[in-house]
């Protein structure tokens, strides 16, 4: 294996260490220690990568961005319809499988911890920001006849419904199974007028 892969190899070793840590013990155990142990190394070699808590917090951050962007990019490609698009990428930000309740359980952690630092809640608002332009952008499509105060408004509406919750299912499954969470969604969407066609 060259150099180039064997380091590739290991920053995805990294990565997924300190998702696991954060998605499965919480925002106060997000160590570089915890972090070394999670991936089976040293502590030098995580530090080497990430150099305080204050990385590993951001990291996870882009790391989370990346993976749910891939993800609504490829459900808006398979869609038939704009309604269709809104419906699953709001559906997969809600907390209704084990993958998406760890994002959510990370969204919440890097939001807890970025509150008082500026570089942590830099990053968190420009990826929130880009979110709601997506919804504002496939509300609008999905609504072509609506002002663009009502679309903004009612993405918002969306926005809040589906991230309030996931956070409610990310620390209560039990509470707010998946089913539940979906029949939310499409009532929600039928209220607006925004169900997805049925097709025939």
């Amino acid at each position: 294996m060259s150099r180039t892969a064997d380091r590739s190899a290991q920053g995805e070793a990294l990565s997924r260490a300190v998702w696991s840590v954060l998605a499965g013990q919480g925002l106060e155990r997000l160590t570089v220690r915890a972090v070394a142990a999670a991936a089976g190394c040293t502590t030098g070699l995580v530090m080497h990568r990430f150099p305080n808590r204050q990385a590993l917090l951001l990291h996870a951050r882009q790391l989370l961005h990346q993976v749910t962007r891939a993800r609504v990019e490829a459900l808006e490609v398979e869609a038939a319809t704009p309604r269709a698009a809104l419906r699953a990428i709001l559906h997969q930000g809600m907390a209704v499988d084990e993958q998406t309740r760890q994002e959510a359980i990370v969204w919440m952690g890097f939001l807890a911890a970025a509150v008082a630092d500026e570089e942590l809640i830099a990053e968190h608002r420009r990826n929130n920001r880009a979110w709601r332009e997506r919804v504002e952008r496939l509300t609008a499509a999905a609504a072509p006849e609506w002002t663009a105060e009502r679309v903004a408004t009612v993405a918002l509406a969306l926005i809040a419904m589906t991230e309030g919750v996931a956070a409610y299912a990310a620390a209560d499954p039990d509470a707010f199974p998946a089913a539940d969470q979906e029949r939310m969604l499409d009532a929600t969407l039928t209220a607006y007028g925004l169900a997805a066609e049925r097709r025939s």
